[in-house]
């Protein structure tokens, strides 16, 4: 049936609910799981708009690549926690959505499973949210939590 489970984390209690999903469908299918965890390039314009500023907060972009390598990290260590065998953790740059598919359409999923909603930002309110985004581009089913 499925033969490779992704399961899109962004840190948000409703990604872990769809891990966990994620993690008994492989158990009942015996899938292999991958997760991954999408961070967009920091933009000067979105920066420039906001209230709080550190003194240097040094490079944004990687600041924002290293935390979602721990974002990614702490997944896979939940479902390992949760009974996964071997899952594998992806970190990519670019926009959320389109990330995920595309990585879906060059590693062969079956099966996506994402929480319906995250810790998306005010885009999402503009230009909709990223299940329903991936769900209306996917090469293959997806499942939302």
């Amino acid at each position: 049936m499925f033969k490779h489970i992704l399961v899109p984390v962004d840190g948000s209690d409703n990604a872990l609910r769809a891990l966990d999903k994620a993690v008994e469908l492989c158990g009942i299918v015996g899938a292999r799981l991958s997760l991954i965890t999408v961070y967009r390039h920091f933009s000067l314009l979105e920066a420039s708009f906001s209230m709080v500023r550190r003194e240097d907060p040094g490079p944004m972009d990687d600041i924002m690549r290293d935390y979602a390598k721990e974002v990614a990290e702490h997944a896979k260590a939940h479902a390992i926690a949760a009974g996964a065998a071997d899952p594998h953790a992806f970190v990519k740059n670019g926009p959320v959505a389109r990330s995920i598919v595309g990585f879906a359409r060059d590693h062969d999923v079956d099966l996506i499973v994402l929480g319906g909603r995250g810790v998306g930002s005010t885009e999402n309110y503009l230009l909709g949210s990223v299940s329903h985004k991936v769900t209306g581009t996917s090469p293959c089913p997806v499942l939302v939590v």
